[in-house]
């Protein structure tokens, strides 16, 4: 979307309009926010939707801020957008035993034969926390605005988006996938990109923009540890202490010292925990090129910076009593406590565990490339491939004030510090697609459509059900229609979906059961199979002002 030129617009008080607009987006931004339900892109600008995201060399207006800011100089006068959305995002999973399956000699795992239930949109508001009122869709709104003197070769603007976001709740509270995320939010929020571009000669332009972002981070999860040991472990103790205990048992392991709620049973509950972490000012920086020599033909490229965010933030892990008493039971025998300082056991778990944190959340860069053609007057057709730095999120670690006498447990499978908890994520640098159709159908009307090839960055051997992202292809139609009074009006519809099958111990993010696979595999043993639907629809304003 190119602006016509509004010199005569310009006023002398524009900088101090846009200086307000400034501090207009910031606020805005803080409180239509909740837009998380989507990742990277999706959701950022309606007219990049309507055209597959690939519009690096054919910036859509103030827009241009994100994906490509040496677009802005196509700007001329003062412009101002607003923007309003509804997204939803639906995740579904279910989980079957497979033929054989036994997890240390246990065979009924009641998770085994459920699906996944219904949803709830999810969002973090910066400086209050996770919004914990149940949301049946993400809707939001974004403000940009920029100004361009008559005549200068430079255009400033500014602008308030979220760049990327996943976010959702489960409603039902007996989920099958609460054991890997009830609650479960990344959400990046730009409350303020302050941006210049700079047309060099009548064809070659540059811009740069600094987004500063809040970082949110928040999950909510139960958890449980079906693994090879622990069910070993479980099914010796039903042999050796029968139904009513042993009285021989006190002079050996004490493994059954903790009486019935010390049984260790791979399939039970273990704990829950909640983790509450932000970076309230994250700086980044996008670096755009343009080159337009003529109207039918351009090529733009653009360098979206990354960031190593250190977030801060609570912790709270509240235990079952099973691991406790069956800490108590060997450390109250004659050789349990022996064992049980061998391998570093506690002598006690509390129920409740909670203090501070801090984590890295890499915010990974972008680069996209992408070419305009028009090979028509009225027909646009854009390409664009852009590559992710995925390959970051290789583990995500959380530092913890103080041991945690849960994960002391987990000594026994290979948890050498209990100070902090190590995720393994294993995501891989990802190269996307996009394709966008426009046709100028008449003066005031444009119609278009886009197609975009998201390969995921989650490769089967890694996904979980809390970024449940698998391949997918985003599906758009809008249109742009002009007012007589020079009001440009963008609609846009998108439809994505994608489906996984990961079978039993291919994903050791999920679904391992192997002796000493305990961090994190929840659904040790089980097929899991699953899929997911986002449908969006925006609309967005943009005039002079």
């Amino acid at each position: 979307m190119v602006m016509p030129c509004n010199v005569s617009r310009a006023r002398s008080h524009g900088s101090r309009a846009l200086a307000a607009g400034t501090v207009l987006a910031g606020l805005l931004g803080v409180s239509l926010q909740a837009r998380a339900a989507l990742s990277e892109n999706l959701g950022t600008s309606v007219t990049a939707m309507s055209l597959g995201n690939a519009v690096t060399a054919d910036p859509p207006g103030l827009d241009a801020i994100h994906f490509n800011p040496a677009g802005l100089t196509r700007m001329k006068g003062r412009w101002i957008s607003n923007s309003a959305f509804a997204a939803t995002m639906s995740p579904k999973a279910s989980f079957t035993a497979p033929e054989g399956f036994d997890v240390g000699g246990w065979k009924d795992d009641p998770v085994a034969g459920t699906t996944t239930g219904d949803v709830s949109a999810a969002v973090y508001l910066p400086g209050i926390g996770p919004l914990h009122a149940p949301l049946p869709a993400a809707v939001g709104g974004s403000l940009a605005l920029s100004y361009n003197a008559p005549g200068s070769p430079w255009t400033f603007a500014t602008g308030a988006y979220v760049t990327q976001g996943v976010g959702f709740n489960r409603t039902d509270e007996d989920d099958p996938a609460r054991f890997d995320g009830r609650k479960v939010i990344m959400q990046r929020l730009v409350y303020m990109a302050p941006s210049v571009g700079y047309k060099a000669t009548d064809t070659l332009s540059f811009g740069v923009s600094v987004p500063i972002a809040h970082q949110g981070f928040a999950l909510d999860t139960d958890m449980r540890m079906p693994n090879q040991m622990l069910g070993i472990v479980g099914k010796l103790q039903d042999a050796w202490c029968g139904d009513n205990g042993n009285a021989l048992d006190a002079f050996f392991m004490g493994l059954c010292g903790g009486g019935q709620e010390g049984r260790l049973r791979p399939f039970n509950k273990v704990a829950s925990a909640s983790f509450d972490a932000t970076a309230p000012m994250d700086p980044t920086v996008n670096l755009g090129v343009l080159w337009e020599p003529s109207e039918r033909f351009s090529i733009g490229a653009v360098y979206q910076g990354g960031s190593d965010t250190l977030l801060t933030g609570r912790y709270t892990f509240r235990a079952e009593p099973m691991l406790d008493k069956f800490a108590q039971g060997m450390y109250a025998s004659l050789l349990g406590p022996i064992a049980a300082s061998v391998v570093g056991l506690p002598t006690s778990i509390p129920a409740e565990q909670t203090g501070h944190m801090t984590m890295r959340l890499p915010f990974v860069e972008h680069v996209q490339v992408g070419v305009k053609v028009k090979p028509t007057k009225s027909l646009q057709i854009n390409l664009d491939a852009g590559w992710s730095n995925w390959e970051k999120w290789d583990k995500l670690t959380m530092q913890f004030d103080q041991p945690i006498k849960l994960l002391e447990m987990a000594r026994m499978f290979g948890l050498t510090d209990p100070s902090k908890l190590t995720l393994k994520r294993g995501y891989r640098n990802t190269i996307s697609y996009g394709l966008g159709l426009q046709f100028q159908a008449t003066d005031a009307l444009t119609l278009r459509a886009g197609y975009e090839l998201r390969p995921s960055s989650i490769p089967s051997s890694a996904l979980d059900l809390i970024a449940p992202l698998p391949d997918m292809a985003v599906k758009s139609l809008g249109l742009g229609y002009v007012t007589k009074g020079g009001l440009h009006i963008d609609v846009a519809a998108s439809y994505a979906e994608g489906h996984f099958s990961v079978p039993a111990n291919s994903s050791c993010n999920m679904n391992c059961s192997g002796f000493l696979d305990a961090i994190y595999n929840p659904y040790g043993g089980l097929d899991v199979a699953g899929s997911i639907r986002i449908r969006y629809f925006g609309v967005q304003l943009t005039h002079v002002f």
